[in-house]
This record gives structure tokens, C-alpha cells and sequence, in this order.
């Protein structure tokens, strides 16, 4: 029977130590530093692009709306044991899954303050769609009765390396070389690391947004000039001085000969090319997190592209659902089972439960078409697949042409 770690290893003190070494790491990026974390991360060193990404990720409009469409797209959706047949063992397991998911807690390694269940262990997961790793440091609680549950600990990227092709924990920042993790003591979650692309578009989209900012403060408002024949520093100078600086621009000058005033447009002429490149830009971001971009795919195929992207979208819910559902499988599930019954292949598994409106109306047909025939249809089977729950004795039921039975 394998040891289950049951005291966290992610201490208050590293966090702490953590939060005072923090920096803001957007203020001053630029494509070099950019370029050069890049280069670290693919190295396995994820001290300086990891808070760099969650912090692109916090502030920026678009990846922070698509990015958690993304995540909670997946968290929203209900979960299941399943067992791979009929026996008492199997039955067995799949009590043990069901509690131990329905008890679950998690909540973050360095804000507590976040709890939840089940619904929020996914979401954490799903961070690894962005950062292509997602870890959580499991704390067991035995519980009488052959009972499991855990608490598990969300953790920053940049607690880890992988230097040597597999994640390790730096049990201090000053460390450059980590701790093997154990098996049974961390959940790791691999997605598609989606963030190394988007902290290039980010950055191209940041640089072009600057400029227009500038061009904005300087040529938002017209500047003025104001002539006049009088000397400088006679009544008649200061009075037309007065007179351009109450005028409320930025941008004033006061000269000789003939007393005028006039407005200087320093704005260019043509369209600006800032706005299209943040456009295009915030495009590729919402092509990586959410599939085929609406707006252009519909204005270009005359509103074909709302089907399309409706489509990749749930074609990514579904691998997101999938990815999740294996990464418990094989991390969570199997420990359980071979801690509680030594069963080293287990008969029951967790599973993230999807279901697109065209399969369902599919499914629907068939189950139709085989009550038709008179071939037997098992209703557990039937009401689980539409996720209706099983009448119970004494409760009104619809029925088929009588209407509502006592």
C-alpha cells in the first residue's frame, strides 16, 4: 500500500519569501527580454517568463476574457464515474471515486483565500492550455470507512523547472535545481502552452498600442499660434500671450506681426496603421483560445463563420474535457485505487461528461428508432445519457399521452 503525503510541501515561508521578491514584469518588456524568456522556458527555466505570462494574462482585455471562457467552458460541465463492468468490485471503486471527487477541495498555494471543489480543480487545470503546465501539490485526508479525500494546492509555474526533461520542485527560490516529484504527491496537468504565442502577439499589439497612445496625447488636441506686432514684454505682448494660453492647449507659441490666432493640425494624413495591427493582433489571440475568429469568418462568408467557430469551439471543449479526464485517470484515480483495494488496473475512472446538441438529437433518433422496434433499451442507460435523474416512487412523472401520472 502506497504512502500518501498528508502535510503540504509548499511552506507558508516560501510563499512569503515569494510574494516579497515579486516585480512587475510588463512594466519594462520589451521583444528582447520577451525573446529571451522564450528561449529560458523552452531551457526548462520558468522563473522569469511564468510571472511574466500571468501577469500578460491578468491585464491584458482579450486573452484575460478568452483565456477564461476557455477554462470555465470546461469547469461548468458535470463529471462521472464510470466502471468497466457490472461487479461488486468495480461498484465498490466507484463509491470510493464518487466520494472522494464529491469531497475534494481546492484552492491555491499562495492565496488561500480561493477555495472550492471540484469545479474550481478543473479550471486551475486548465491553466496549462496557456502555460502548458499546470500543478497542483495533493494533500491526502484518510477518512474512516475506506474513504479518501485531498485538498489540492494550486502552484505557480515558476516554482518548478525541468532542465532535465521533467518537472521538478524548487523548494526555495534560491535554488537553481529542484526536487524529484512523487508519485501520488502533485497533479501535472499538460496542455498546449498557448501563452508563448500570445505573449508575442501580446507584445506586438502593445508596442503599436504605445504609439497611438503617444500620437494621441500629442495631436488630440490642435496646437496654437498667436501673432502680434507688439514687443516682447510690453502690455501689448503679455496681453497676447494671455490670450494663446488661456486657450487651453498643450501646444502654444506666441510671435510677431499682426495679431491672429489659428489652430495647427500636426496630424497625419491617410489612415493610421496603429489601429490595424492591435486588430489584427487581438484576432490571432482569440484564434488560439477560441478557434476560428467570428468576425472575420462572418463578414467574410456571409455568416457561415458563427457555425464555424461554434464547431472548433466545442471540437476544443471536447479535448480540454478529454485531457482532463485522462490526467486524473492517471494520476488521481489509479492512486486512490491501489491505496484502497491495491488494485494496480482499476475497474472505475472520473470523467468529464460532454455533450454536443448534435450528438444529443443523434442519440436521441437512435434510442427512438430502437422503442419502435420493441428492442429493449435499458432506462438507466437511456436517463443517463440525457442526464435526466431516475423517478422515484411517489413522484409525478410525465407520461406519454396521459400527461402528468400521480
Amino acid at each position: 500500500m502506497q504512502n500518501l503525503k498528508t502535510k503540504p510541501a509548499i511552506t507558508t515561508e516560501r510563499v512569503s519569501r515569494d510574494r516579497l521578491a515579486r516585480f512587475s514584469p510588463i512594466r519594462s518588456l520589451t521583444p528582447e527580454t520577451l525573446s529571451r524568456q522564450l528561449d529560458e522556458f523552452q531551457a526548462g527555466n520558468f522563473r522569469r517568463i511564468g510571472p511574466t505570462w500571468e501577469a500578460i494574462e491578468r491585464r491584458d482585455d482579450v486573452i484575460r476574457g478568452v483565456a477564461s471562457k476557455r477554462k470555465k467552458a470546461v469547469a461548468r460541465l458535470n463529471w462521472e464515474v464510470l466502471t468497466v463492468d457490472d461487479s461488486p468490485e468495480a461498484q465498490e471503486q466507484r463509491k470510493a471515486l464518487e466520494f472522494f471527487y464529491g469531497q475534494l477541495t481546492a484552492t491555491s498555494a499562495v492565496d488561500q483565500n480561493q477555495r472550492g471543489g471540484f469545479a474550481l480543480l478543473v479550471e486551475q487545470m486548465m491553466d496549462a492550455v496557456g502555460k502548458k503546465y499546470s500543478m497542483h501539490e495533493i494533500v491526502w485526508e484518510p477518512v474512516q470507512n475506506n474513504r479518501l479525500t485531498a485538498t489540492f494546492r494550486f502552484a505557480p509555474l515558476w516554482f518548478f523547472e525541468n532542465r532535465v526533461g521533467w518537472l521538478k520542485f524548487l523548494a526555495s527560490g534560491n535554488v537553481m535545481e529542484g526536487e524529484d516529484l512523487q508519485e501520488g504527491a502533485w497533479l501535472v496537468t499538460v496542455g498546449e502552452g498557448l501563452m508563448e504565442a500570445c505573449s508575442v502577439a501580446y507584445m506586438y499589439k502593445n508596442l503599436p498600442l504605445r504609439d497611438w497612445l503617444i500620437y494621441s496625447e500629442r495631436n488630440g488636441m490642435p496646437g496654437v499660434k498667436g501673432v502680434t506686432d507688439a514687443l516682447p514684454g510690453t502690455p501689448e505682448w503679455n496681453q497676447a500671450k494671455e490670450a494663446v494660453e488661456e486657450f487651453g492647449s498643450e501646444f502654444h507659441a506666441l510671435m510677431n506681426r499682426g495679431t491672429e490666432i489659428e489652430a495647427i493640425d500636426l496630424r497625419g494624413r491617410g489612415d493610421l496603421p496603429y489601429p490595424q495591427l492591435v486588430e489584427r493582433m487581438d484576432k490571432a489571440i482569440i484564434a488560439l483560445w477560441r478557434g476560428a475568429d467570428l468576425s472575420t469568418l462572418s463578414a467574410s462568408s456571409g455568416g457561415v463563420g458563427a457555425s464555424v467557430q461554434k464547431s472548433e469551439t466545442a471540437l476544443l471543449e471536447h479535448h480540454d474535457a478529454l485531457m482532463v479526464s485522462e490526467t486524473l485517470n492517471a494520476q488521481v484515480d489509479r492512486v486512490i485505487l491501489r491505496h484502497l483495494f491495491g488494485a494496480e488496473h482499476g475497474k472505475a475512472f472520473v470523467k468529464i461528461k460532454t455533450t454536443s446538441p448534435q450528438d444529443i438529437m443523434q442519440d436521441l433518433k437512435i434510442f427512438r428508432e430502437l422503442w419502435e422496434m420493441g428492442a429493449p433499451v435499458p432506462l438507466d442507460h437511456l436517463f443517463d445519457r440525457f442526464g435526466i435523474p431516475i423517478p422515484i416512487e411517489g413522484e409525478k412523472i410525465l407520461q406519454k399521452s396521459e400527461g402528468i401520472q400521480e
